[in-house]
């Protein structure tokens, strides 16, 4: 179980952020000056050096929303550049990719990050411009809407397995949804038939929470509150539900614990952003408090379930059930090991389930729960102390990583296991590395009192 610092705030973590920009700035020109990107997307390191695996291009996105990133928390003006000059010139195909789930990965961070920056009065552009990102943001949105399988309760975007697969990871990728939705456009189908976004964003969150995360209801025999599956499976012929799977976890019975992060995340950020959203519009689902409600209790769900199945750092092995962990002994009361020798830690996951905990702690906080709200807020700032040292911070010049120990696809063995090691270590992702970076910005925003750091148009200021 995590052990938060209960006396931990944001300010502490200054030191630790002002040196993590300085390592990233680096790290980002150095894959921009050497990387091949002929070859496909950079995804993971390999002995220190980005590589790519053909697998879908996901990951693109994530360097060039990086180099934004590290402008937005700099003013460093050669980021900007390169993730404007690398957004419009390199991300164009990934508009209309219909064969992936992943748009809110690619595009929110590329063209969102953009378009956020330009309502924020943080960079200029014409009014052409700022029509060029909406532009690319909307049709992203429509692409991502179209991947669409009709089950018995609901709906879902399927994942690149097929029309039977609906995976944990798109939960953030509603992201494109909701920003197209705000920018006033619609899914148009065959006939002229006008198909709403926040319509699919909510019938894909109502399905993930109904079937992806458990609740300890008896669902089945591993029914335990808080695990999420990787996958769910339906059969497409009748719409019904037939079982969880995993493409990257242990097993359909395990929580793989990026899956996790992902879920606690994506219904997090999609909690904060239905309080813009016009409570009439969320009517036909049952209404604003049922659609709050049901993703509430995902959310909280998994982010119980991270604190309790996490080690006391808050830094998660990759999957809560991996075979080696029981030679581990009492691997949940110390320290996670990414150095030891039955199973890999996944740092990425702990970069994406900080950001879920603070933002979730954040909602419950304003809303008067403050003992639930509060402890989920110290808990990610728990786990980013952590995950902003030794021995996850990159500090090595050689190193084009920023965080360290991250695991790509544990089953399929993609991922580096140095010479004289028994599992995958000192390794980065190009998702954990974004993923550190935007949870190390919204803790700066916070700190500075900044305007609040949302995915959607513009911000509001820090309370």
């Amino acid at each position: 179980m995590i052990r938060v610092d209960p006396g931990i705030q944001a300010a502490d973590l200054g030191t630790r952020i002002e040196e993590l920009w300085r390592l990233s700035a680096d790290k980002i020109l150095d894959i921009e000056r050497h990387y091949d990107f002929s070859a496909g997307a950079p995804v993971f390191t390999v002995d220190g050096r980005y590589a790519t695996r053909g697998w879908t291009e996901w990951t693109l996105g994530f360097h060039y929303g990086s180099a934004l990133l590290q402008f937005d928390a700099t003013g460093d003006s050669r980021f900007l550049e390169l993730g404007r000059s690398g957004s419009v010139e390199k991300m164009i195909d990934h508009l209309t990719h219909m064969g992936v789930h992943d748009h809110g990965f690619n595009i929110v961070s590329t063209f969102g990050n953009l378009l956020r920056l330009v309502e924020e009065d943080r960079i200029p552009a014409s009014s052409w411009e700022r029509r060029y990102y909406q532009t690319a943001l909307r049709v992203s949105a429509a692409v991502q809407a179209r991947r669409w399988t009709e089950v018995a309760d609901g709906g879902f975007i399927h994942s690149f397995n097929g029309p039977h697969s609906l995976f944990a990871d798109t939960i953030r990728s509603l992201r494109s949804l909701a920003l197209g939705h705000t920018l006033g456009h619609h899914l148009m189908e065959e006939g002229d038939r006008r198909v709403s976004l926040l319509e699919r964003l909510v019938r894909h969150a109502q399905t993930t929470a109904r079937y992806a995360v458990y609740y300890g209801k008896g669902r089945d025999a591993y029914d335990v509150r808080g695990r999420v599956a990787h996958e769910s499976v339906f059969n497409t012929r009748d719409g019904s539900y037939r079982s969880p799977g995993s493409q990257q976890g242990y097993s359909a019975r395990s929580t793989w614990t990026r899956g996790l992060a992902w879920i606690l995340l994506g219904f997090a950020e999609q909690i904060e952003y239905l309080e813009i959203v016009d409570g009439a519009e969320l009517e036909p689902f049952g209404g604003a408090d049922a659609v709050r409600s049901e993703m509430l209790a995902a959310g909280r769900a998994a982010a119980d379930f991270y604190l309790e199945r996490s080690p006391p750092d808050g830094i998660p092995y990759w999957d809560s059930a991996a075979p080696g962990l029981d030679a581990a002994g009492a691997h949940l009361e110390r320290r996670a090991d990414p150095f030891n020798a039955p199973e890999p830690v996944d740092s990425s996951a702990a970069a994406i389930a900080a950001q879920g905990l603070l933002r979730l702690g954040r909602y419950l906080e304003e809303r008067g729960d403050a003992e639930s709200g509060g402890r989920y807020w110290r808990a990610g700032l728990t786990v980013c102390a952590r995950l902003f040292e030794d021995p996850y911070l990159s500090r090595g010049t050689e190193h084009q990583g920023l965080i360290l120990h991250s695991v790509y696809h544990r089953p399929n063995g993609w991922d580096h296991v140095p010479p004289g090691r028994p599992v995958p270590c000192g390794e980065s992702s190009m998702w954990g590395d974004y993923h550190a970076r935007e949870a190390a910005l919204y803790v700066q925003r916070v700190v500075r009192g900044e305007p609040y750091l949302t995915f959607w148009r513009g911000g509001r200021n820090q309370p």
